[in-house]
């Protein structure tokens, strides 16, 4: 058993309840990991055998350029879109996503993330 790990994808998009976020927009952190046996990858040097990380990433990029109301809705449409991928290789997947600066009303802080375990 092993995992992928997609650290610190920065990406921009247009998700939120207010306005002025799907004006705007706001930068976002993404973190990706998913978990599979890449035992025969290893051995055999076969990519076939495995989860392409580029895919992974693919897929990230497209759905964070659909818009959503909650960054929990996003979450939860870019696990489904990875378990679909390979789903006979991936046995669990993991995402968090923060969005770096969100507007709370005069306050400082540096993120808002959620975690979603499938």
């Amino acid at each position: 058993m092993g995992k992928i790990i997609l650290e610190n994808i920065k990406l921009f998009g247009f998700h939120g309840c207010m306005p002025e976020e799907k004006l705007l927009g706001s930068y976002y952190t993404i973190n990706l990991e998913v978990e599979l046996d890449f035992y025969e990858a290893s051995i055999h040097d076969d990519l076939s055998k495995t989860v392409d990380y580029v895919h992974l990433y693919r897929i990230v990029k497209e759905e964070m350029n659909i818009h959503s109301k909650l960054i929990e809705h996003l979450a939860q449409r870019i696990i489904q879109r990875i378990k679909k991928y390979k789903k006979i290789l991936i046995r669990h997947a993991k995402i968090k996503i923060c969005k770096n600066n969100p507007p709370l009303q005069g306050s400082v802080i540096d993120s808002v993330c959620v975690v979603l375990n499938d």
